[in-house]
């Protein structure tokens, strides 16, 4: 038998064995080939750390409420979509994902007439 972290495996043909139970001289038998295997799991040792022990500045942006910065949102371009205020026929435009991933993202417009307005994709 092998084992790959808490996945036991047949020495023999490789299959993925049964769960250990921990039990110490226990035997788990091949359902593919038949193979009596030692169960080694009890020697494993189970180790588990904080969050605090690996700080990262990802970690610390992390949180349920995530704030969006006019500076997040440089990514202004120039389209041609009418000003339903002055009428002008360009506006600069930015796209931001604002709602959960599998959903479109929130477009908003600018006029240099100072209207401003957004649309959801």
């Amino acid at each position: 038998m092998s084992a790959i972290g808490s996945l036991v495996f047949c020495t023999d043909c490789g299959n993925l064995l049964e769960p250990s139970k921990g039990i110490k001289d226990s035997v788990l038998k091949c359902e593919c080939c038949g193979t009596e295997n030692r169960d080694t799991a009890s020697k494993a040792i189970t180790t588990s750390t904080k969050a605090s022990s690996f700080p990262s500045l990802l970690r610390q942006k992390r949180s349920a409420i995530q704030t969006i910065e006019r500076s997040d949102m440089k990514n202004e371009a120039v389209i041609s979509v009418p000003c339903p205020e002055c009428g002008r026929k360009e506006v600069r435009w930015s796209a931001v994902q604002l709602r959960s991933a599998d959903e479109g993202s929130t477009i908003f417009y600018t006029c240099d007439c100072g209207h401003k307005w957004n649309t959801n994709n």
